[in-house]
Parts: C-alpha cells; sequence; structure tokens
C-alpha cells in the first residue's frame, strides 16, 4: 500500500460536468519533425510502501521505466537524509529492474529557504550529500510547485509584488552548480511548476502565481544576476486538470497552463530566457542543439469513485468530484497517446501507482488500496506498448511567435463627416494575453495610407517619448475584448487621419502587434 505525504490538500468540491470524450486522433493530425521516446513513470514515495521488489516488478510489467520520488530537507536537521533506510534499499531495486529513478528535493516548510539568505547554501550542500550518497541517481528536480503558497512562501511582497520567482531563482542557480560539480552527468530539473496561479496578492485564499509569470519572474532574476551558466537542463511541469472532472485536453486559459496548453509553456521559456546562457526549447524548422530544454511532466492524475466493495478501506470524506473508472482509463491512455507527439515532452508520470487511504487525499492510482488493478492499468500498458513513448504521425514541434497572442483591433467603418470632428474617438481591442498598449490619431496626406505613412506612424507609436494626437496609453487585459477611447477633444485641423495602435505583450514586451486605420476625413465645422 501506497501512502503519499509531499503535497497538500485536494481542492474543494467542484460541479459535475457531463463528461465528453476527446478525439485524440483529431488532435494529433500533425506534420513536421520526430519525436523522441517519451519515458512514462510513476510519482511515489517509499515511506510506508512495503516491497520495492514488488513495486518495481509492477512498474516494469505496467511499461513504466521511471520512478520519481520526494525528499524534504528541513533546515533544524541540514545534513539528515529523510528515510534513509527505506531509500538504501530502493534505490538498488529500481536499478535491478532498469527504473530510473529521480529525486525531488524540496524545502520541508514554504519559508524554509527565504527565511534566511544560508539556508541556500545547506540546501546545495544537501543536495551534493545525496548526490554522492546515491550516485545511481542522475536526475533531481528543485523544489515542488514553487509557485503556490503551500510550497514557497512570500509569493508576493507587502505592497503585492510578485516575489517568489525572485527568491526561487537563486536556489535553483546554487543547485545547479552544486549537482553539477559532483556529476557533470547529473539532470538538473527546474521549478516543478503548478499549473495554477491567481497572480492576485490580495485574494482571501491560495495567493499565488501562475506559471507564465513565474517563468517572467524567474527569467527577470536570471538576467539581473548576470550568470553566464544554464540554471536547469529540463523544466518540470505538473500539467494537473483545472477540475477533476475536466478532460486532459480542456486546458486553462492564459496565463496558466495544463497539457493541451505546453506550447505556452515554451514561449514563456523563450520570453524569460531567449539569448540568454538558459538553453531554451528546440524550435521547428531549426536544427535542435544538444542541450535544448527538454519537459518533464512529473506529476498528473485524475480522483476516481471508489467501489461500493472497497469503500470499507478508505477514511474520511471526498472533497472533489471523482470520475468514474472507465473515464480515468481513457484519460490516461488519450495522455500518453498526447504527450507522446509532443517533441519536447521527455517524461511523462502519473501521480499515484497505489491510492492514498484518507479520501480527503489523493485516490487518483492505478491500482486501488487492495492492490487491485483499476482499468486505467490495463489502458496506461496498452498506450505505452503501442506507442512506445513515439508519435504515429509527425508532429510539427514549435516555434516562438514574435507577436502578442490573439490580437486583433476592429476600428469599424471610417467615412467622411463632420461629425468625426465631435464623436467619441474610441476603437475595440482583443488579446489572448495581457498586454500595454500607446494609441493616437495621425494625420496623412490626400486620403490614402502610403507605405511611408504608415511606416511614419509605426515609427511613432514605438517611440515612448512620442506623442501623438489624441495619444492614450493603457492595458488590455486576456479574453476581454475593451473599446480602446481616446480623449473627447475636437482637432484643430481638417483633413484626413488614420488611427494608429501598438500592443506590447506584458511578458515580454518586444513581443508587439501593430495596426493602422483606413483613413477618415473631419471637416471643419461650421
Amino acid at each position: 500500500m501506497a501512502t503519499y505525504t509531499g503535497r497538500g490538500r485536494k481542492g474543494p468540491p467542484v460541479k459535475k460536468t457531463v463528461f465528453v470524450a476527446c478525439c485524440v486522433c483529431a488532435a494529433l493530425a500533425f506534420c513536421g519533425r520526430a519525436a523522441a521516446n517519451v519515458s512514462f513513470g510513476i510519482t511515489e514515495d517509499t515511506g510506508a510502501l512495503a516491497d520495492p521488489a514488488m513495486f518495481y516488478s509492477t512498474l516494469n510489467e505496467l511499461g513504466a521505466g521511471e520512478n520519481r520520488i520526494a525528499i524534504t530537507w528541513d533546515p533544524a536537521h541540514p545534513t539528515t537524509i529523510p528515510n534513509q533506510a527505506a531509500l538504501d534499499f530502493w534505490i538498488p531495486e529500481a536499478t535491478i529492474h532498469a527504473v530510473r529513478v529521480l529525486f525531488a528535493v524540496a524545502p520541508a516548510h514554504p519559508s524554509d529557504i527565504t527565511s534566511s539568505p544560508a539556508r541556500i547554501g545547506q540546501f546545495a550542500a544537501f543536495l551534493q550529500q545525496l548526490a554522492t550518497t546515491y550516485p545511481v541517481v542522475k536526475a533531481y528536480v528543485i523544489g515542488n510547485e514553487p509557485n503556490q503558497p503551500r510550497f514557497w512562501q512570500p509569493q508576493f511582497s507587502e505592497t503585492g509584488a510578485d516575489v517568489s520567482g525572485a527568491s526561487y531563482e537563486p536556489l535553483l542557480a546554487a543547485s545547479y552548480d552544486a549537482l553539477k560539480g559532483v556529476d557533470p552527468s547529473i539532470t538538473v530539473i527546474g521549478l516543478g511548476l503548478s499549473p495554477r496561479g491567481n497572480d492576485n496578492p490580495f485574494a482571501k485564499d491560495n495567493v499565488s502565481i501562475s506559471p507564465v509569470r513565474f517563468l517572467k519572474d524567474v527569467g527577470t532574476a536570471y538576467r539581473a544576476s548576470k550568470r553566464n551558466k544554464p540554471l536547469m537542463d529540463e523544466l518540470g511541469f505538473h500539467p494537473y486538470p483545472n477540475q477533476n472532472n475536466d478532460p486532459p485536453l480542456k486546458g486553462y486559459p492564459w496565463p496558466k497552463a495544463g497539457i493541451p496548453n505546453l506550447d505556452r509553456l515554451k514561449q514563456g521559456v523563450w520570453d524569460a530566457f531567449n539569448g540568454t546562457a538558459q538553453p531554451v526549447f528546440a524550435e521547428r524548422g531549426r536544427p535542435a542543439p544538444a542541450n535544448a530544454l527538454k519537459l518533464d511532466l512529473d506529476e498528473t492524475g485524475w480522483q476516481v469513485a471508489i467501489p461500493a466493495s472497497l469503500q470499507s478501506l478508505y477514511t474520511g470524506k471526498e472533497n472533489v468530484i471523482p470520475i468514474d473508472e472507465g473515464t480515468q482509463a481513457q484519460y490516461y491512455s488519450d495522455i500518453v497517446r498526447f504527450v507522446s507527439c509532443d517533441p519536447d515532452v521527455r517524461s511523462l508520470s502519473f501521480f499515484h501507482l497505489v491510492d492514498e487511504r484518507d479520501l480527503d487525499r489523493w485516490q487518483s492510482g492505478l491500482l486501488r488500496l487492495d492492490d487491485s488493478k483499476r482499468p486505467s492499468f490495463a489502458s496506461v500498458k496498452n498506450a505505452i506498448a503501442q506507442t512506445q513513448g513515439k508519435c504515429a504521425l509527425t508532429p510539427p514541434g514549435w516555434s516562438h511567435i514574435s507577436t502578442v497572442s490573439g490580437a486583433s483591433v476592429v476600428f469599424g467603418y471610417l467615412g467622411s463627416s463632420k461629425r468625426w470632428n465631435n464623436r467619441l474617438w474610441r476603437f475595440r481591442v482583443a488579446v489572448q494575453e495581457d498586454a500595454s498598449f500607446t494609441t493616437g490619431v495621425f494625420r496623412v496626406a490626400r486620403g490614402r495610407l502610403s507605405a511611408k505613412a504608415r511606416k511614419a506612424v509605426l515609427k511613432t507609436l514605438a517611440n515612448p517619448r512620442a506623442k501623438p494626437l489624441l495619444g492614450v496609453k493603457g492595458t488590455a487585459l486576456a479574453y476581454k475584448s475593451r473599446y480602446v477611447t481616446l480623449p473627447k477633444r475636437r482637432l484643430k485641423r481638417a483633413g484626413w487621419y488614420v488611427y494608429g495602435i501598438q500592443l506590447a505583450a506584458a511578458m515580454n514586451p518586444q513581443r508587439t502587434f501593430a495596426a493602422v486605420s483606413r483613413p477618415f476625413r473631419v471637416k471643419s465645422r461650421r
């Protein structure tokens, strides 16, 4: 039996929705560069697992070749390896069964690192102790969901500024250097991000930072440090569903991310680190560098309703709406096939092999508490065997965007009328990520917009010191179409004019989108 003690409580109850099967076949109709093999595994602690030989034999039967084990570091006992006797027993068994072990090392309490500058050095020394004690372990995840307050505090300053990414970056840098100092072949996996975050420092609860914004904050701190070495070899991410009964391909709105939003994370990494010593993800149509970043999806799972015949084995009360076992089996099979067609995913691990006993925690296992197999065991086994971690088709890969995601501008009908000098000057803007904007009205000649005139308008918009007619600055929020309203003033000169606007992505102001309207005529008022 297994009891996992490394994660927090489950979320609040959610409204049940009707399950709609996802057609993964359509989602996999790709073309482009081929994917490398994805490895599959189980995220499980060793604490209450009685028989490592049986555990790893079960992973072998499943076709899973990885086991992520969580290890907590307590500054009160900075050199103590928790459950060392169990690890001494488990690690050789993993080697015998050809299972790759990953250590996910995180502070025991959310403010363990931020409460004292000396803690970073102590944590790094502990990593070196682990790497020396268990030289066969070649992969380390640094931290656990540092964008969540349960695992990292503070998330924000007293004034509401993001601080968790900036305080996590030096820990990751020190961890990278410490582990590479023991063995350069060790793979350092950064962040282990939660898919969620409300970005609200004054929220009533779960004051947290979304994964895309957290990446930006880490990148900002990294650039400010002038570091000339990487922070990580791979990026850890936990693509849980937003609600337990959401299908895998439902995903999240920006700036959160789920399984179908992995390109959003890749863009976030590009925005944060492009042009630095930290590698980013390989891009479609370009030779993949040997050190290109990879994704480790090292935790995901859907909780399942317990059969009536086994409910006596479990305790407590559910606090989510679980899905049925057949739905879980379909979801897990779909996920294996979907990530196998992403060339940037290196691994996927399901969180748990065996259920936890307390219903207030996680019943997402491929095995029930009595060790009987759920339908998901067979579905995952078959999907792994059929795909071998490869894509049946050829996936497209990913490439960064240099514009603002989903930006559109509707200027409406612009005609010739006396009324233009007394109208409400406005037009509509929509984006799929937060962006700032600069806009205004520009005079043009002879009722047409020449290439030269358009270039001049765009140059003015890009100049932060320029002051266009009726010019305003503001913010457009993701998925919230809005009117951009210019000052209600009468233009002094009759003639032909255009609207112009430039949007700049909040996560990377170098990514811009600009639009210029058709000319409209303003007549003098008589």
